[in-house]
């Protein structure tokens, strides 16, 4: 089992911690509140070890332990902005108004989890949390004052659409604009931070690469756990991980290797343009403007006046 390296001292030894996540969906955890908040304040090595390739001890039940040895806390969510199928710039936010506060990391997030739609047992990590402290999954042991619950839910996707074609698995929006031979299976859990921070970014570039003419029986592999689909022509391996799980996999016929750990932009590229798929390098020299690029949505939009985010 994935152990994780010694908490910050710092934090252990404090009196008491103040958590400030914000109210949002995550592509891979359902939701990412006060519990997952906490995975910011551990080293690297240990944010890479949570996401595992164990399907017991995934990524839920190490993230679900992380508040388990924690000082006294105030969890304090931020839900001015929601964020749906987040975690990050990409997501669509939300002018909400809410706040969510508690002395007690698993209660914050279960009312979370039940402000952005989802029924508290469906979602795993809360769920892990509140059984090791021998805790109902329905509420019932919660006092929520303030706003009532069903007053402020609102349902906010997390999730994003994968279809089986017949070259093999890709994204909705890929399956939709009818990209030919080529499979990109669905990220898992063991796909940690490090990669699915440019897996985005590479999706994009596939779309815009797409010029109508099917590419040669490509298979893009992500995560710790995916295993090739018998018969690809080329099998491209996205970061170190990937790389180390099939290296001797036989059925592999090309194998185009990203070993970085995170895969380096232009390695990337490299890869995709030895596969056939000429993806725009300028996209990956870019990369510090693709928030600004998903920003824009926003302008005009009296909700998000610029100057609620300045400190005056």
């Amino acid at each position: 089992m994935p152990k994780l390296n010694q908490l910050p001292k710092d934090i252990l030894s404090s009196d008491f911690v103040v958590d400030l996540p914000v109210l949002k969906t995550h592509n891979q955890t359902k939701v990412s509140l006060g519990i997952k908040n906490l995975k910011g304040m551990i080293d690297i090595k240990s944010r890479k070890k949570c996401h595992s390739a164990d399907p017991e001890k995934d990524l839920n039940y190490m993230v679900a332990r992380l508040a388990n040895k924690m000082p006294p806390m105030f969890v304090l969510i931020d839900g001015i902005y929601t964020n749906e199928k987040g975690p990050a710039f990409d997501g669509r936010l939300r002018r909400s108004n809410i706040l969510v506060a508690s002395p007690d990391p698993p209660s914050a997030d279960l009312v979370g989890a039940k402000i952005l739609g989802f029924e508290p047992a469906d979602v795993p990590h809360p769920v892990h949390a509140a059984r090791d402290r021998g805790r109902p999954l329905d509420l019932s042991d919660v006092m929520v004052v303030g706003e009532p619950l069903e007053d402020v839910a609102s349902p906010h996707g997390y999730d994003h659409v994968y279809v089986e074609t017949e070259d093999g698995t890709l994204p909705l929006p890929m399956a939709k604009q009818d990209i030919k031979g080529l499979s990109y299976p669905k990220y898992d859990l063991s796909m940690c931070t490090y990669c699915s921070g440019i897996n985005g970014l590479i999706l994009n570039a596939i779309r815009n690469a797409w010029a109508g003419k099917p590419w040669e029986d490509v298979e893009v592999l992500t995560g710790k756990m995916m295993k090739p689909a018998s018969g690809k022509k080329k099998t491209i391996l996205i970061g170190r991980c990937i790389y180390q799980a099939n290296k001797d996999n036989p059925d592999i016929k090309e194998m185009i290797t990203v070993k970085g750990c995170p895969p380096k932009a232009e390695a990337v590229v490299k890869a995709f343009h030895r596969a056939g798929i000429q993806i725009d390098s300028t996209l990956f020299e870019n990369m510090d403007q693709v928030p600004g690029f998903f920003m824009q949505r926003y302008e005009g939009n009296p909700d998000f006046d610029e100057d609620f985010f300045r400190i005056k």
